[in-house]
Formats: structure tokens, sequence, C-alpha cells
């Protein structure tokens, strides 16, 4: 399976700590703990030779190679110097460094777990900083990653958030990976038939089917979302206190008023995502306009509160 760019470095920083800390473990070693070849393993390292500080002195050049079976890596000497960092920057680094730690092979406890934590309570963090990388199954994660690493495909009861249902579909995995916090698998989907992505931890149940796959692995690295819209768009007018919008999600256009409210143009992938994310907004943010057979929040909302009137009547009755 070929990684995309992102995940070929992060899977290069999770390893070169675990190296380090293990003084030359074998190539075999290696290979099975970050699931990769001695040949990808070789072009990995590779790459560190062309990592360093000008002017690319030898003291300032990371040092790596195979040697005897046996991967070494040496850091540069100006990784012993002191790090000085601002606290926006240290929270930046330790939020971004954690992710890392989902990277099939980390250890836990290693020396970037334990760098980490010294990162942490530096910055009087150590219980405020919490990265979740979602919640999917060890036993599905590792179903889908072989069937992506083996070419074969799979069968997946799969929850669709947006339109609440479940359904049983086969998948020809081409690449698994962590964006925003969760796991995902883009592929062939033959229910579909073309290329679609899934959040892992939506994933029910995994079947392999022993057949391999039918169409050839997509190359190009996968894509949470697109320039065009599967349900269309929506103008959305925010508040100050609903930022949050334009950090979270791929924003197609945006200006800020004469009000100083800021009007932002986004993709809609269906009706009911955009029913959930209107009402998670302040009262001074409003939505213009949305796709087409969208009749605002107010069935929404009304639709929200009859269940909770219902749940409630129930409670009363127990």
């Amino acid at each position: 399976m070929k990684l995309s760019t992102e995940q070929r470095l992060a899977r290069l920083l999770a390893m070169i700590p675990w190296i380090v800390a293990h003084d030359g473990p074998s190539v075999e070693d290696v290979c099975s703990r970050f699931e990769l070849t001695p040949a990808d393993l070789a072009s990995d390292i590779g790459l560190l030779y062309l990592c360093g500080l000008h002017p690319y002195t030898p003291d300032l050049l990371i040092e790596a190679e195979v040697r005897d079976a046996r991967v070494w890596v040496s850091y540069a000497d100006y990784f012993s110097r002191p790090l000085r960092l601002t606290p926006v920057e240290g929270l930046g680094l330790l939020t971004a460094a954690q992710t890392l730690l989902a990277v099939p092979g980390t250890d836990p406890s290693g020396p970037l777990a334990r760098g980490l934590a010294k990162l942490a309570a530096s910055l009087g963090a150590d219980d405020a900083v919490k990265v979740d990388l979602g919640a999917a199954p060890e036993s599905i994660l590792s179903a889908v990653r072989a069937a992506a690493e083996n070419q074969t495909q799979i069968e997946i009861d799969y929850l669709s958030f947006s339109r609440n249902e479940r359904t049983s579909r086969i998948i020809e995995p081409d690449h698994v990976f962590v964006a925003q916090g969760q796991w995902y698998v883009s592929g062939w989907c033959h229910a579909a038939g073309a290329q679609r992505t899934f959040r892992i931890d939506r994933v029910a149940d995994v079947r392999p089917n022993g057949l391999p796959r039918t169409t050839a692995a997509s190359l190009r690295p996968p894509q949470l979302f697109t320039e065009v819209p599967a349900g269309g768009e929506a103008v959305i007018s925010l508040a100050a206190a609903d930022h949050w919008v334009v950090e979270l999600y791929p924003i197609l256009h945006s200006r800020v008023t004469t009000d100083g409210t800021t009007e932002v143009r986004l993709a809609v992938s269906d009706n009911a995502w955009l029913d959930r994310l209107a009402l998670r907004l302040s009262l001074d943010s409003s939505v213009v306009s949305g796709p087409e057979g969208w009749t605002g929040t107010g069935h929404a909302a009304n639709a929200l509160l009859q269940r909770y009137l219902a749940n409630s009547d129930e409670d009363l009755l127990e």
C-alpha cells in the first residue's frame, strides 16, 4: 500500500525515537513493529540524511544507516540544546505530537511519550490537553489495515451518521489514516460504485470475504472534503463566539460584514448535517441560506424538543 507523504512523515517521526531508544535494533524488529518492508525502511532512513539545519555541517545533520542488519540513528548536536518555546508554541507542539502516539508501532511508554509528558508538565497541562484519536476498536482497525495491505475485499456494517442508518457494504481499502482526531479508511465501495471514505469508529463489524480487490488501488492521498459538495452549499452568519466553525470545517469562501460578523459559505453533505450544525450555534449566529430542500432549523429544534419531552415523560413514569 502506497502511503501519502503525510502518512509517511508521521510514521518516520514515530519511528525515529524508538530506534534511538533501542540503540541499533534489528531491521526485522523495526519492520515488524512499524509494519513496513525492508525496502520501505531503507527509503525512509535515506530521507534522514537530508534533515538538518543550515549550513548543513556534520554537527547539524542527523546520522542514520543500516549496517549488519541493524538500524542506527544518531541525533544532530542541536538536539541537545534546550528548546525555547512560548506557551502557545509549546501547546501547539504538544497537541500535534500526541497524534503520533496513535501511529502503529509507537511505544506508549517510550521516549516520545515521556518527552510529551515532560512538555505537558512544564506547561502545566498534565490533565488539560487530551487528544482523542477515535474510539475505533483494535480488532476492527487491524482487520481494515490488513485488507488494505493485502489488497483484499472486506464487508463492513457501517452506521451513516448523516442518514442515521446502518448498511452492509463491500469495500476495497486503499488507505487507513488519522485525520482530525479520527481513524478513517478510504477505498472503492461496491455499493456506491466509487471511491468513498469511512470513519472506522462507525464500523460495527468487519468480515473478510477472502476475495482479491477488483479495482486498482488509488494512489491519490485520501481527502475528507472536496470542493464539490454532495448535498449543496450553505451560507452562515457567524458571531465571534462561533468562529470555531471556520477552524473545524472547510470553508469555500468567507467575508467580514459591516456589522462585524463573519459570513461563510461551506459545503453541506445533507440537510440533517446542516440541522445539527445550526443547533450548535449561539443565538447571535444564523443560517442565511441552505441547500435545496432545507426548511430551516425550526423543524429540527421542534423534533429535538419533542424527543426530550417524550424521554422526560418516560422518566416520570418510572
